[in-house]
C-alpha cells in the first residue's frame, strides 16, 4: 500500500491540475470538480493496490471523478434541484467543444484558462484566479506574486469563482475570432506560472520544473492557435531562462548567482530557439514586455562570461521596458543593472528611491538585492541590516540558507 500511495502522491503532484481542468469542463463547477477528484484519488489508492496502476492514470482518474461527481450530487440535500443543471452543462459543454475542437483548443488546461480569463470578470480577477483554479498554487503564493495580502487575494478569488457561477460563463473553447480579446490574461497567467516553477515563493527547492515545464508547453499549444509576437517574446523568455536551470543550484541545492554560474551547462538548444523568437518577435515591430524581457535575456546568453555581458545594452532596454511597463520590479532589476554597469553606490540609490516610495517594502528580493550591493560597496553594517529584512520576508528555503550564509560572512569580517 506504502509504495501505491507514493506513486499515486506523485501523480497528483503532476498531473491534478490537469485532471481537475477537464472535471471542471465536464462538471461546470469549481468546487464539485475539486471535490470529485479528491475522491477519485482517494479510490485510485485503494483500487491500484489490488490492480496494475492504468497505463493512462489520467483517464481513469477523469473517469472516477465523473462517477464520484454523480454520488456527491445524491448525497446533497438538494439533489434533485443540482443534478439537472449539472447534466444541462455538461451537454451544453461537451456541444460546444465537440464542434470546435478539431479547428481550435484541445487542451482542457487552456481551455479553462480562457474561461477564467472571460471579458466578463475582472481583469484584477482573472489572472489570480486561473492560478489558483489551474495550476493549483496557493493563495499565499498567489499574493506574494501581486505583492499583496492573501486576504485580499482569498475574497478576489472567490468573487471571480461566483462570477463564472452566477454569470453562467460556459466551460467551452473560444471561437478564433475571441482570442485577441482574451490574449493578455493567458499571456499573464502562463509567465507567472513560470515564475513560480523558476523560483518557487516557499519550500525547500528553489525550482519547481514541473511548473516550468507546463507554462512552457501551454505557450507552445496557444502559439499553436495564434501566433502572436508577444506569445512568441514569452515563449522566448522562458525558453532563454530555462536553459539555464542546471547551472543554478549546486551538487546540494544552494543558489548559485548568475555571475557565478557554469555557463558550459547552459542548454545551447533552448538559448537558440529562444533568440530566433526574440528576432521574430521585434521583426514584427508589434512586441512589448515579455519580448523585451526577452531581449535582456538573450544579451546575457550571448555574454561568453559574466564580465563580458554588455551593460549598457541591458540598462537600454530596462530603460524601454520602464516605458513599456513602469511597474517597481522593473525598476529593481534595472538599478541592478545599472549598478553593474555603473557602480554599486548608483544601484543603491535607485533602489533606496524604490522602497521610499513604499511599494516593494514587503517585496524581500528588493532588499536582497539592496543588501548585496550594500555589501559590494564596503557598507557592512547596512549590508547586514538590509538582509537581515530580507530574511525575515524570504519563505523560501534556498534564498534562507543564501542569506544566512551571507549574514554570517558579514558579521565575521
Amino acid at each position: 500500500m506504502s509504495t501505491v500511495r507514493n506513486q499515486v502522491e506523485e501523480i497528483y503532484r503532476i498531473q491534478s491540475r490537469k485532471v481537475f481542468a477537464s472535471l471542471v469542463r465536464l462538471l461546470g463547477d469549481f468546487d464539485l470538480a475539486e471535490e470529485a477528484m479528491q475522491e477519485a484519488f482517494a479510490a485510485a489508492i485503494s483500487q491500484w493496490d489490488a490492480e496494475d496502476i492504468p497505463a493512462n492514470s489520467s483517464a481513469w482518474l477523469i473517469s472516477a471523478g465523473r462517477f464520484k461527481a454523480i454520488d456527491i450530487i445524491r448525497r446533497r440535500e438538494k439533489a434533485r434541484a443540482i443534478a439537472p443543471e449539472v447534466s444541462r452543462r455538461i451537454q451544453e459543454t461537451c456541444e460546444a467543444n465537440a464542434e470546435r475542437a478539431v479547428a481550435e483548443i484541445e487542451d482542457d488546461q487552456l481551455r479553462l484558462i480562457f474561461t477564467c480569463c472571460h471579458p466578463a470578470i475582472d481583469p484584477k480577477v482573472q489572472v489570480p484566479l486561473t492560478l489558483r483554479e489551474v495550476c493549483g498554487l496557493t493563495t499565499e503564493e498567489i499574493a506574494k506574486a501581486f505583492l499583496t495580502s492573501p486576504t485580499t487575494m482569498a475574497q478576489r478569488i472567490v468573487r471571480g469563482k461566483a462570477k463564472i457561477r452566477d454569470a453562467r460563463i460556459p466551460f467551452v473553447v473560444p471561437r478564433l475570432s475571441d482570442l485577441p480579446t482574451r490574449l493578455d490574461g493567458v499571456l499573464s497567467v502562463i509567465y507567472l506560472i513560470f515564475n513560480e516553477g523558476y523560483s518557487a515563493s516557499r519550500g525547500d527547492s528553489l525550482i519547481r520544473s514541473d511548473l516550468s515545464d507546463e507554462a512552457i508547453r501551454l505557450c507552445r499549444l496557444l502559439l499553436r492557435l495564434h501566433s502572436d509576437a508577444e506569445g512568441m517574446g514569452l515563449l522566448a523568455l522562458m525558453l532563454l531562462h530555462e536553459s539555464r536551470r542546471s547551472a543554478r543550484t549546486s551538487g546540494d541545492g544552494e543558489i548559485v548567482l548568475l555571475e557565478d554560474q557554469d555557463r558550459s551547462l547552459w542548454d545551447q538548444q533552448l538559448i537558440s530557439e529562444g533568440k530566433k523568437l526574440v528576432e521574430q518577435s521585434l521583426g514584427s515591430r508589434r512586441f512589448g514586455f515579455y519580448t523585451l524581457q526577452a531581449a535582456i535575456s538573450a544579451v546575457h546568453a550571448d555574454a561568453p562570461t559574466a564580465a563580458q555581458t554588455d551593460w549598457n545594452q541591458i540598462v537600454a532596454l530596462y530603460s524601454v521596458l520602464l516605458q513599456v511597463d513602469p511597474s517597481p520590479v522593473v525598476e529593481l532589476n534595472r538599478a541592478v543593472a545599472v549598478a553593474m554597469r555603473d557602480g554599486p553606490e548608483a544601484g543603491i540609490a535607485i533602489i533606496d528611491e524604490v522602497l521610499g516610495r513604499g511599494e516593494l517594502r514587503n517585496y524581500h528580493l528588493a532588499h536582497s538585492a539592496r543588501g548585496e550591493l550594500l555589501r559590494r560597496a564596503g557598507r557592512n553594517v547596512d549590508a547586514i541590516a538590509a538582509f537581515q529584512q530580507a530574511l525575515e520576508l524570504c519563505q523560501q528555503q534556498p534564498e534562507r540558507r543564501f542569506l544566512i550564509d551571507r549574514l554570517r560572512s558579514l558579521r565575521e569580517t
